[in-house]
């Protein structure tokens, strides 16, 4: 018998992909990959890849994207990406806190996701 296994690679269905890819990388501070598939960006994240991609189907027109959906991205200092964030002109959804899965934060993209960042385990 075949089981899942685990997530391998996440991507975000958006409405303007180059406006959210720009967002990701001068707000959220993303390196974008060397190579991308077509109608797609793979951003620089391990273990895991995270891309933005055009939408397979139709999206609604408006309002948030990804309700229901937590994603929590590992960072070096949640303090300090959180507070370059807001000077970068982020919407931050919840301030720093601390969890059982250590310092965090949430900040909303163009699209409405909710994106958790989290100071990574050592």
């Amino acid at each position: 018998m075949t089981t899942p296994i685990g997530p391998d690679f996440i991507a975000l269905q958006v409405r303007n992909l180059a406006k959210s890819a720009q967002f990701y990388k001068e707000v959220f501070g993303f390196e974008a990959a060397a190579q991308s598939p077509q109608h797609a960006i793979v951003l620089k994240t391990a273990p895991i890849p995270l891309a933005l991609r055009e939408p397979i189907r139709a999206l609604p027109e408006s309002g948030s994207l990804g309700v229901g959906m937590v994603l929590w991205i590992a960072c070096n200092d949640a303090d300090a990406l959180h507070d370059l964030i807001i000077k970068r002109g982020g919407a931050i959804l919840s301030p720093p806190a601390d969890s059982p899965f250590g310092r965090f934060f949430v900040a909303s993209d163009p699209d409405g996701y909710a994106i958790t960042f989290h100071t990574a385990s050592s």
